[in-house]
């Protein structure tokens, strides 16, 4: 860990003089998710070397170092940023390059790595690479909260005390964040809130209120399964409150991408709203707990975030896009075991 602060911050500190723009700049999260990320340098190197880039890269050690990090990258031309972590390190990076014209790169190496997931960018590292080194870029759209960004989720209620409770863990992972869920469903109790989109007031005693602004939180629950990430517009997920076997039920449809059509279920499209609840308490972030007022005001940002993509975006079915996934999963799991040994 000394080591990585040493050279974030010798690098950090030598960015200061304006450089051609045909550098990448790769952030590496050392501890994101669950695998070793020693071979994720090298394949950049080799993979974004004969696309045209020059490849710097940095490790972070601490919250904020990626923010940072991309900041100074912007100030000094670079052409691309490149985040190799989970949700959080992406959501670090992406804040700092919004409205900048520099493009964007996910290596997804977290536990979730729903924005990834949703932009159809593989999990395997090679695969993802390879993408990026096809130069083919959208730009997307982010949401905030209270003037904080998110790109794939913002939620409050049960969602946002799991993300709590994970982030306590020592052990990260899918393994992890379900005994998180398990341990926080035993006590959960669900609050009233209201809120105020569209021209219209809705007050509702609710399990959980997603807004979201890609498809999924991460590891393939699909809480909002139709989003579009470049329409302007967030999708409102409310589950309302019920018995725990209606709850059970919403859980087996976030994983099959049929929860739209659960009873339980109200889902909406806006640009902006906003919530209140009684008290100031806790919420999440692309899946990282923070701490929100009683006041909670929600705007879509259109188009500010240029992105690497693949060149066809692929149509959700239910049912049958999980499974697909799942299987890319399987593949990506071998994969990193293979580049490994």
């Amino acid at each position: 860990m000394v080591i990585y602060n040493i050279f974030v911050k010798e690098y950090y500190n030598n960015m200061e003089t304006p450089i051609a723009n045909n550098r990448l700049l790769l952030i590496i999260n050392p501890i994101s998710g669950v695998g070793a990320k020693e071979a994720i340098e090298p394949l950049v190197r080799e993979l974004m070397t004969p696309a045209g880039y020059t490849v710097d890269v940095a490790y972070t050690c601490a919250r904020g170092d990626a923010t940072r990090l991309a900041c100074k990258a912007a100030a000094n031309g670079y052409k691309a940023v490149v985040a190799a972590g989970g949700d959080g390190t992406v959501n670090e990076t992406a804040k700092a390059l919004c409205g900048t014209g520099i493009r964007f790169g996910i290596i997804p190496c977290g536990s979730g790595n729903g924005l990834a997931r949703h932009l159809g960018i593989p999990m395997d590292l090679r695969k993802a690479t390879k993408l990026m080194a096809k130069n083919h870029v959208i730009d997307i759209d982010y949401g905030s909260v209270n003037g904080m960004p998110f790109f794939c989720t913002f939620g409050i209620g049960f969602d946002a005390a799991v993300s709590g409770h994970f982030a306590k863990q020592h052990r990260r992972g899918k393994l992890s964040y379900i005994k998180s869920a398990i341990s926080e469903y035993i006590n959960f109790h669900p609050q009233v809130y209201t809120l105020s989109a569209n021209g219209k007031v809705l007050t509702e005693k609710a399990f959980l209120i997603a807004v979201c602004n890609a498809s999924q939180y991460g590891n393939n629950a699909y809480i909002a399964p139709h989003a579009s990430i470049t329409d302007g517009l967030l999708d409102i997920t409310i589950i309302h409150a019920g018995n725990p076997i209606d709850t059970a039920l919403v859980g087996v449809d976030l994983f099959t991408g049929y929860i739209n059509s659960n009873t339980m279920i109200n889902t909406f499209r806006a640009p902006a709203a906003i919530i209140y609840r009684n008290q100031t308490g806790p919420a999440h972030l692309d899946g990282e707990p923070v701490t929100i007022n009683d006041t909670i005001e929600i705007k879509c940002h259109p188009n500010q975030l240029r992105v690497f993509t693949p060149a066809k975006e692929k149509t959700f079915r239910p049912i049958i896009t999980p499974i697909e996934n799942m299987v890319s999963d399987m593949g990506a799991v071998l994969s990193k075991i293979f580049i490994t040994k």
